[in-house]
């Protein structure tokens, strides 16, 4: 085992991406410290390195290294597992892991709040984040600091304020609708940088000699002026900045607000890499990399532990349910390009899009329906449907509402969803009913406020020529929309805009019921040729350049 470990711990460190800090100051370390992190799991405890790989890379590691484990957030959702245990088996496995600290990201609230913060006191290791606040005050300690061979090293948390319209924004709200939860969070930015400053400062303040930020922010347009590099540009103490949220693995050297330089590392998602912080016994340098997975078998086929133990214990009462086939499709339903392997359900339309749209519109008859990108998560391979697949295109656990809405209110609601094309935004929406237009050179003349919710378009809108049942849309007239409720009654992604819509039909049932109620029943249990192309049936056509003038 410790041969096999050794060999695809070279060839990871020779596939992974690196970035070294040209400049460092010696610590009185007699051995280095590596500082192992994992973000965006969503519940792939079983892909890639996995818990198993995890648990023996870290403990090849600790032979010779000081060696500290520590999460980015969003690990404890995204998958059947999570699902069907609101989190806990999640937080047990990561328990029997032993993770030495974590910080929350947008998706640990996806249970509720009152469910998160049991998880959090289940947890045998600490939550920090320097952000996440009730009414001002701080839920968890914003950091926690680490002595090696005398050397003291704060982990700072970081939690981004785009976790209020990414998770459910209902669960930060009181009974009035009022938000207590948040995360300082301004139009400037200013809120989140001074709370982080704020942390920084007093770890430093302790003796900290080196600052470490554990972050879920990532480097996404829609998060601005939170991202990673907002924050680093408006801060410093920061030696290095572990991210997560944008799944990407980018490894960046950047300038504080001092001119001094910080590492950012980011490992992707579903454990395909383990990301990792070295500092130097010898000269205190500072690299930051992956150890990339570069397998197509998951490590837990060849690693057996005590982890893989625990794995297969937490996932074995579910298999036989999920493995159950419930229908079947001709055709591959994609939320990536199949040219480029590139996520694009959050910027156009996707066979799958359709979809689940189509799902929503048949089973509550409205005239029309949505469905946010964000909430179509994995693509379903032509062949059996199990029930796994079904949950893990929608893990949330959404339920199906129909409201009744004006014409105005439809276009106001694709406008918003619209804003960030070509960019990616989770709330893009997937349609069924209707059709439009996206004129992506049209800048987008969205507002929202400090917490990014919608509050009006005071320009020109970027979508057009929508139409309705074939018919243009009337922006007086009065249509039903289904949709869930995480949209039509949870400001889901930040949409305000249906809040005042009457409800005709609230929480009938869960979102994978829906799609497999339409498929095995409508569908009569197969997904056919209607569905043939992977992008879509002209439902959104995007509009790059004005059209000539006549």
């Amino acid at each position: 085992m410790k041969k096999i470990i050794g060999l695809i711990l070279a060839l990871a460190m020779l596939l992974g991406c690196t970035a070294v800090a040209e400049e460092a100051a010696a610590p009185a370390l007699t051995k280095d410290l590596v500082i192992l992190y994992t973000s965006d799991v969503h519940c792939g405890i079983e892909s890639g390195w996995g818990y198993a790989g995890l648990a023996a890379l870290r403990d090849s590691l600790a032979e010779d290294n000081h060696v500290v484990l520590v999460d980015d957030g969003d690990s404890i959702q995204g998958a059947p597992i999570g699902t069907m245990t609101k989190g806990e088996a999640l937080i047990d496995l990561m328990n029997a892991v032993g993770y030495d600290i974590a910080t929350p990201g947008n998706h640990e609230f996806d249970y509720g709040m009152e469910r998160f913060l049991e998880l959090a006191e289940k947890a045998e290791f600490p939550y920090i984040s320097s952000t996440f606040n009730k009414e001002g005050e701080l839920v968890f300690e914003p950091y926690v600091i680490k002595e090696f061979d005398g050397v003291k090293v704060a982990f700072v948390g970081i939690s981004t304020p785009k976790t209020l319209t990414s998770s459910t924004p209902a669960y930060f709200m009181d009974d009035e609708g009022n938000f207590i939860y948040g995360f300082f969070e301004d139009e400037t930015g200013e809120g989140v940088y001074n709370a982080v400053q704020s942390a920084v400062d007093a770890a430093i303040g302790e003796g900290a000699e080196i600052v470490i930020a554990m972050a879920h922010t990532g480097n996404e347009a829609e998060c601005e002026p939170w991202t990673y590099a907002d924050i680093i540009a408006n801060t410093n103490g920061i030696d290095a900045y572990l991210d997560g949220h944008s799944h990407d693995l980018e490894q960046v050297i950047m300038k504080n607000k001092d001119g001094e330089d910080v590492l950012r590392s980011a490992c992707g998602t579903k454990l395909e890499s383990i990301g990792y912080l070295i500092i130097s016994a010898e000269d205190g340098s500072m690299t930051c990399g992956t150890y990339d997975w570069a397998y197509d078998f998951a490590a837990s086929a060849l690693i057996k532990n005590d982890i893989t133990t625990a794995v297969e214990n937490a996932t074995a009462e579910l298999k036989v349910k999920l493995e159950e086939v419930v229908a079947t499709t001709q055709v591959d339903l994609v939320i990536k390009d199949p040219a480029t392997g590139v996520r694009i359900v959050r910027t156009a339309e996707t066979n799958l899009g359709d979809l689940c749209a189509d799902a929503y519109r048949d089973q509550s008859g409205a005239d029309v329906a949505i469905v946010n990108g964000g909430g179509v998560r994995e693509t379903i391979k032509a062949g059996n449907i199990t029930l796994n697949d079904i949950l893990l295109v929608h893990p949330y656990g959404n339920a199906m509402c129909v409201v009744e809405v004006t014409g105005q209110k439809i276009l106001d609601a694709l406008e918003y969803a619209c804003k960030d094309v070509p960019s990616e935004f989770g709330g893009f929406l997937q349609v069924s009913g209707m059709t439009f237009e996206i004129h992506t050179y049209i800048p987008s003349s969205v507002k929202m406020d400090e917490k990014k919710m919608f509050v009006s378009v005071d320009g020109e809108y970027r979508v057009k020529n929508v139409m309705v049942g074939g018919e243009p849309l009337d922006l007086e007239k009065t249509y039903t929309l289904a949709s869930h409720n995480y949209k039509l009654r949870n400001n889901g992604d930040g949409n305000t805009v249906f809040d005042d819509c009457p409800m005709l039909q609230e929480d009938v049932k869960l979102d994978n019921q829906v799609l497999i109620d339409y498929i095995t029943g409508t569908l009569g249990g197969v997904v056919g040729e209607e569905y043939a192309n992977p992008y879509g049936q002209g439902r959104i056509v995007a509009v790059p350049e004005a059209p000539a003038a006549e």
